[in-house]
């Protein structure tokens, strides 16, 4: 099966392979939107590098230094594209409204159409498969560039469209003026990007829906103890970190309640991959009338 960092190698070649497209589109046509599109492909192969990067640190083992692993570092490369994507808006603002100003006639049109189209395609393919290999392995950097390659796919429609109404009514200007929407639109993707992996580095616990997964799992796999409270948890990059206070019976040994904390890790590793769990054993006086997670037949 083909793991994170060599979807990252993957993305970069396809990225290449797009932007060489993309730009044999603009210099046949010497269409301003065509440039556009261009450009934000020179962010993806930056973004597939620095994202490679990233990978290669993330998947790097425990050590002295860093004993909970490195797996924030694909947050940093999510913030780093996030950068980049921005630059490229305000660049390609930048040509769009010396377009706009002075607007050039289109050539070859049927020609840059269809390399456009090619490009569009092949995009659209390869984001759809880093989406579905970046869920299976919970990797942010490839979701962000999937994310990102996505929006790169609606650009690029956009652009087609807007080249396609161009060389069929003449209006010059509406070429640069694609150009303009297509710059703000990855302005506002930088944006939501740099939001969601700021997340990230802060620790964000996880959805409403994996922590009552959580509390199911504890309540059918604690028996013999009490109840389960103070639970918390954060995404770190693919691992996800469970913390939790078990309460048993004051009279249970040491083993008996070692061997409860092993049952609910096998079971929640089944379900969660990647998860890092870290139990806190109290006995029953502790039991609090807060929210709590019960435990199926507990202290039977």
């Amino acid at each position: 099966m083909i793991n994170s960092v060599n979807m990252a190698w993957l993305t970069i070649a396809v990225a290449v392979i797009v932007f060489a497209i993309k730009l044999l589109a603009w210099w046949l046509t010497g269409s301003v939107a065509l440039f556009s599109d261009a450009l934000e492909s020179i962010v993806n192969i930056v973004g597939g590098s620095v994202a490679l990067v990233a990978l290669r640190i993330a998947t790097k083992p425990p050590d002295a230094e860093h004993p909970y692993g490195h797996h924030k570092a694909e947050y940093f490369s999510a913030i780093l594209s996030g950068v980049f994507i921005i630059l490229a808006a305000l660049a390609i603002l930048h040509a769009a409204i010396r377009g706009l100003m002075d607007p050039q006639p289109l050539q070859a049109p049927l020609g840059g159409l269809a390399l456009a189209i090619v490009a569009t395609i092949l995009n659209g393919g390869w984001a759809l498969m880093l989406r579905k290999r970046g869920r299976a392995l919970r990797s942010p950097a490839l979701l962000a560039e999937s994310g990102h390659l996505m929006t790169d796919v609606w650009t690029s429609i956009g652009v087609v469209a807007g080249f396609a109404l161009v060389a069929v009514t003449g209006w010059l200007i509406l070429d640069p003026l694609v150009a303009i929407a297509v710059a703000l639109n990855i302005l506002w993707s930088g944006w939501k990007l740099l939001h969601q992996s700021a997340d990230g580095l802060m620790d964000r616990a996880v959805s409403d829906a994996e922590r009552a997964q959580i509390s199911a799992i504890v309540t059918a796999n604690g028996e013999g103890a009490l109840e389960a409270h103070d639970l918390k948890t954060r995404h770190a990059g693919s691992a996800t970190f469970i913390e939790f206070h078990l309460v048993v019976p004051r009279a249970m040994t040491v083993e008996e309640s070692h061997d409860i904390c092993d049952r609910i890790e096998r079971a929640i590793r089944r379900e969660i991959e990647g998860a890092m769990i870290t139990i806190h054993v109290e006995p029953d006086p502790k039991v609090e009338e807060a929210p709590c997670i019960p435990i199926a037949d507990g202290g039977g």
